[in-house]
C-alpha cells in the first residue's frame, strides 16, 4: 500500500510522506486486546456444558466482528491515507476500495496554518490546513504527526517553488527596458 511513484512527474522528488499520527492505531490495538481478552476469560471461567460452548461461540463471533470492524477498518484507513510532500505540490490520497486524491500546486497555494490541541501538543501531532487558489479553497489535514515540522517544510517549499516562478529586479528592468524601445523579448529562462 505505498505510494505510486507512478504519480510523480519526471523532475519531481518526494520530500515528506507521512500517514496520520499514529494515534488513530490506539482504539483498534485497543479492540483487540479486548477481544481477545474476552474470549480467554470465556475459555477459562466459561463452564464446559453445551451453553458454555454456545456463549463462547457467541464472545467469539462478537470479539471477530469487533475486531473487524472497530480495528481493522480503522487500520486500513489510515494505512491508505497519505500526506504527499514534493517540491512540485501536495498530494492527499485516501482510500480503501475506492480512492481519492487532490493535488494541490505548491504554486497556488496561498496560505498555510496549524492547529494542535493540548493533547496533540503531548503527542506531537496536529492539524494542518492549506488555503489554495481554486474550486475547493481549503484542504483540511487532520493528525499529521510533526506538524511544526510539516508546516515549515511547506512553507520553505512554497518558497522555493515561488522564486524559481519569479524573474529578479535586473531581469524585470532589461525586459521593460526592452519594451519601451520596441525591441523584441527575449528567452530569460535560461
Amino acid at each position: 500500500m505505498a505510494f505510486p511513484e507512478d504519480v510523480l512527474t519526471k523532475d519531481e522528488h518526494v520530500v515528506l510522506h507521512l500517514h496520520p499520527h499514529w494515534k488513530a492505531l490506539v482504539r483498534p490495538i485497543l479492540v483487540l486486546v479486548v477481544a481477545i481478552a474476552a474470549v480467554v476469560v470465556g475459555v477459562l471461567l466459561l463452564p464446559e456444558s453445551s451453553g458454555g460452548s454456545i456463549a463462547l461461540a457467541v464472545i467469539g463471533v462478537i470479539g471477530l466482528v469487533a475486531v473487524l470492524w472497530l480495528g481493522l477498518w480503522p487500520f486500513l484507513v489510515w494505512r491508505t491515507t497519505h500526506y504527499l510532500f514534493t517540491n512540485e505540490r501536495v498530494l492527499l490520497q485516501q482510500g480503501v476500495f475506492s480512492r481519492d486524491r487532490r493535488d494541490l500546486p505548491l504554486t497556488r497555494i496561498n496560505d498555510h496554518s496549524m492547529n494542535q490541541h493540548f493533547f496533540e501538543r503531548m503527542l506531537g501531532c496536529g492539524t494542518l490546513t492549506i488555503e489554495s487558489a481554486g474550486e475547493r479553497g481549503q484542504s483540511v489535514l487532520k493528525d499529521v504527526p510533526g506538524v511544526g515540522r510539516v508546516q515549515t517544510t511547506l512553507y520553505e517549499l512554497v518558497e522555493a517553488q515561488h522564486d524559481k516562478h519569479l524573474l529578479g529586479d535586473g531581469e524585470m528592468r532589461d525586459i521593460l527596458a526592452d519594451m519601451r524601445e520596441g525591441k523584441p523579448l527575449r528567452d530569460t529562462t535560461s
